[in-house]
Parts: C-alpha cells; sequence; structure tokens
C-alpha cells in the first residue's frame, strides 16, 4: 500500500512541486548505468570515430509490461539530462547535482501517476545523451587510453549518433519496438531522427519546439555562445579539468545569450519591463542594475554550477550539424518524410523564435504532401521557445490526448 500523499511543496520562488511521497509523483529516483560498448565492441560513430568505452547514464519510471508494448522514450533538450521526473536520491552525495535537492525532473509536471504521461500505464525511459557531463560518456569522461579527462580530443557526436545508442540501450533493456517517442527542441531533432532512421520501431512521436535543421539565425546564436566559452582566458583548449578555475565566466555569457533565445519579446517585458533593482540609486555603474539583468545573472551562475563547457561545444555543435533532409533525401525535406511510418504530432509555440511556426508548418506540408499521418498544433503563448517546458497545463493536454487516442497499430495497419 502506498504511503503517498496528495499534498505539494514549495520552492523559494512559490513554484509548486509534487513532493517524493505524493501520489501523483514517481517518487525517488536512482539514475542508472549501462555499459553499451567496450574495447571489443567499441561504438562506432557517424564520423568513423570510434570510442572503446561507453557508458550510459538514464532513468526509468513505471513498469515495462509483459508484452513490452507500453514504453515510451522522452529525449531531453540541450541542458537537460536523463532525470525527467521524480527526485534524484543520489543528489546529496553529487555536489555539481544539488540543484535537484530542490527541484525535481525538468519534465516532473507532465511524467508521473495519473498525469498526461501516465507511468501507471506506461514504462518511460530518458537517457543522456553522447557528449554529456550527467554520467553518460562525453568529454569530462576519462579517454581510457590516457586515463585523462578527453577534452576536445573526444569525438564530434551527432543526432544521429544519440539516437544509434539510445536504440542500443533499449535493446539491453529488452524494448524493441516504442508506444511514442518525444522530445522538445533538440529532443525533437532526436524524435525526429528517430522517425526517419528506425520508422519502424515506434507508433507514435511527438515533436515539440523543433524541426528538420536549425535556421542560419539559431546556428549564428549557437556560434556566439561557443566563442564566449572558447575566448574565455581559463579555456585551456578545453583541457581545463583539475585546474582552480575553468571557462566559467564565457559559460556564463553563452548561458545568458541563450536563454534569450529561450524567451520572447512580450514574455520578457512581460516579466520584467523596466523594472530597476533599486528604484533609489538610478546611476549603479556598469553593475546589475535591471531586473532582467538579474535574472540573466542568476540564471547563468546556476547552470555554470552544474554544466561542463567542453559538453556545452559538443552538445550544440550536433543541433548544428542537424538536417533532416539533407540525411535522408538529398536535401529534399519531402523525399526524406517518404521514409516516416509512425503517426506524428508536430507542436509549434506562436513566440518560439528558434523554431518558429512558419518553418513547423513548412515541415508539416512536406510531410502531407507524402500521405504520412500527422497532426499538427499551433499554441498560442508569449513563453517562447521554453513553452514546451513551461506551458504544462496545455502541453499536458495534448500529450494526453494524443496518447490515448485510437491510433494505427503500424505494423498491422489495424486501428488500436
Amino acid at each position: 500500500m502506498s504511503c503517498r500523499s496528495k499534498k505539494t511543496k514549495t520552492d523559494p520562488k512559490n513554484r509548486k512541486y509534487d513532493p517524493p511521497d505524493s501520489l501523483s509523483s514517481v517518487g525517488l529516483t536512482t539514475p542508472r548505468r549501462l555499459r553499451i560498448a567496450d574495447a571489443s565492441h567499441p561504438f562506432l560513430l557517424e564520423s568513423g570515430a570510434r570510442l572503446e568505452e561507453v557508458e550510459v547514464e538514464y532513468e526509468t519510471y513505471g513498469e515495462l509490461s509483459e508484452a513490452k508494448d507500453n514504453a515510451i522514450l522522452i529525449c531531453h533538450a540541450l541542458s537537460g539530462d536523463a532525470h525527467v521526473a521524480g527526485w534524484d536520491a543520489t543528489a546529496a552525495g553529487h555536489p555539481e547535482r544539488k540543484w535537484r535537492l530542490t527541484h525535481p525532473g525538468w519534465w516532473d509536471a507532465v511524467i508521473g501517476p495519473g498525469k498526461p504521461i501516465d507511468t501507471d500505464r506506461f514504462f518511460v525511459v530518458c537517457a543522456n545523451v553522447l557528449g554529456s557531463c550527467y554520467g553518460t560518456t562525453g568529454p569530462s569522461s576519462l579517454n581510457p587510453a590516457t586515463g585523462k579527462p578527453y577534452g576536445l580530443t573526444f569525438p564530434m557526436v551527432t543526432v544521429g549518433d544519440w539516437v544509434v545508442m539510445e536504440k542500443t540501450l533499449l535493446e539491453k533493456l529488452g524494448i524493441d519496438h516504442l508506444y511514442a517517442i518525444i522530445g522538445g527542441s533538440l529532443g525533437g531533432q532526436q524524435t525526429l531522427e528517430w522517425a526517419l532512421r528506425y520508422p519502424r520501431m515506434m507508433g507514435k512521436c511527438i515533436i515539440m519546439a523543433s524541426g528538420p535543421r536549425l535556421s542560419a539565425q539559431g546556428l549564428g546564436f549557437n556560434a556566439v555562445a561557443r566563442n564566449a566559452i572558447m575566448r574565455d582566458v581559463h579555456f585551456a583548449g578545453g583541457d581545463y579539468f583539475g585546474k582552480r578555475q575553468g571557462p566559467s565566466n564565457g559559460l556564463a555569457v553563452a548561458r545568458m545569450l541563450a536563454h534569450i533565445t529561450y524567451l520572447s519579446g512580450k514574455g520578457m517585458d512581460f516579466k520584467f519591463g523596466r523594472r530597476r533593482l533599486d528604484a533609489g540609486d538610478p546611476q549603479k555603474g556598469f553593475e546589475a542594475e535591471f531586473s532582467v539583468e538579474s535574472y540573466l545573472n542568476h540564471q547563468s551562475k546556476s547552470f555554470v554550477e552544474r554544466f561542463d563547457a567542453d559538453s556545452y561545444l559538443y552538445i550544440t555543435r550536433a543541433m548544428d550539424y542537424y538536417d533532416a533532409a539533407g540525411a535522408w533525401g538529398d536535401g529534399d525535406l519531402r523525399k526524406a518524410c517518404q521514409r516516416l511510418h509512425a503517426e506524428l504530432m508536430v507542436v509549434s509555440f506562436s513566440s518560439d523564435w528558434l523554431y518558429p511556426p512558419a518553418e513547423a508548418r513548412e515541415f508539416v506540408n512536406a510531410i502531407l504532401a507524402e500521405n504520412k499521418p500527422v497532426t499538427y498544433v499551433e499554441i498560442k503563448t508569449e513563453s517562447g521557445h521554453d513553452a514546451f517546458l513551461v506551458d504544462t497545463i496545455p502541453v499536458g493536454r495534448l500529450l494526453r490526448a494524443y496518447l490515448l487516442a485510437p491510433g494505427i497499430n503500424r505494423r498491422s495497419g489495424a486501428i488500436q
């Protein structure tokens, strides 16, 4: 019998979270690790490079059914991780994860018993991507050939590499078919790549705030962010591990820039306006004077405490590289969409300027032109690109409705 209750807890910003003993929380979670490659069976990357050791950190919630037909894969975004729901039972023992002591998983509002992605019904899996700094092999991992962190000797990785890694993990977990795959932003790129690379391995795909490629403007933002890191005096060519100071200033600037792109102009005006921190002191010089400056400083400080600069370089570059039309359609998006077999739902957000609705509609039209099943929804919001994380009520309603709606069993062609 469960001793969980319906109570909630509140953080310093007055946001309500389900505590571990809540009936609607997955409770305390423990990250797991699994080695999927070794010297005898190395992991081959799209670049042609090999990794002789690959360990994947992942989390699961719910129970896999006897028929193994209820698994949902969640793909995280750039700064996300495998801790997508519940409360990390190991956070107290890991200083770099101390923020998890006061925050549940990044999509806890929609994953759990009775929630839109209902763990009483579904078995949910989420894994850290290759190149991550959260347990999966990446630049901060020890290179078995040298015994030192890889740094920038770590090979370039792609969204395709992540999908192959996730498929290998699922196979080792005994899962050969997914009920659904869901991802937002960079996770949406992974979701689309799954649908193109392994078109018959899933029933439904939900792609949110994402698309077949990043725009030139998005490429530019990522380039500026990487330059901020690499031009930090303490970057040391990416080999800053074990040193007294790393490129924290550069990473902080990169996060500030990125965070602005995740919001919207109207949303920022509503949240911050031109409010000053101290109305009685109109000239504070170059210290944080406006509310928005203080907010960005806080965001960058907390990010630097939990993320690795080299990982940021690799993950943003993988995001840049992704081009579904180039990889699967010789540059023709319609041709690439011919590979699709699963049912897709594409969700855009009206104020998202990284993946704007116009580009989402272009993608959906390419799918429709090939007579593939697709649902398109545009959510009106001022939350910007981060709306899939922030506007959890409308997003949750969409997820619940789409996941539970009768769909075509693409294996048999029957309605289920």
